[in-house]
């Protein structure tokens, strides 16, 4: 069983950074692709990017694509999302998942959630 948690979201202001982790503990992540999705209020869970397990593989929303940047480092059982140029529209709730079968895209395919970090932009 593997747990996951992020942490690092907060209340910024439009052109902000932000670098959100998605900390894994129970059993390593190192060999699981894993996924950030966001779901703002009334909207439905959406891909945000995606990281093979490797690292060498990085796939992006095209809206936040050049803007954010997801790593990770297998040694701290953790994946980063690196996000600059914040806009209000990155307004949601951030999730991170991982261990998928099938699409990286879809958040159905990945089976560990974790809580979600709020992320705020204000304009």
């Amino acid at each position: 069983q593997v747990q996951v948690a992020e942490s690092g979201g907060g209340l910024v202001q439009a052109g902000d950074s932000l670098r959100l982790s998605c900390a894994a503990s129970g059993r390593t992540i190192s060999d699981s692709d894993v996924g950030w999705f966001r779901q703002a209020p009334g909207k439905e869970r959406e891909f945000v990017a995606a990281i093979s397990w490797t690292g060498g593989n990085t796939y992006y929303k095209d809206s936040v694509q050049g803007r954010f940047t997801i790593s990770r480092d297998n040694a701290k059982n953790t994946v980063y999302l690196q996000m600059n140029s914040l806009k209000p529209e990155d307004t949601a709730v951030y999730y991170c998942a991982a261990s998928v079968v099938g699409s990286l895209l879809r958040p159905d395919h990945y089976r560990y959630w974790g809580q979600g970090t709020q992320v705020t932009v204000s304009s």
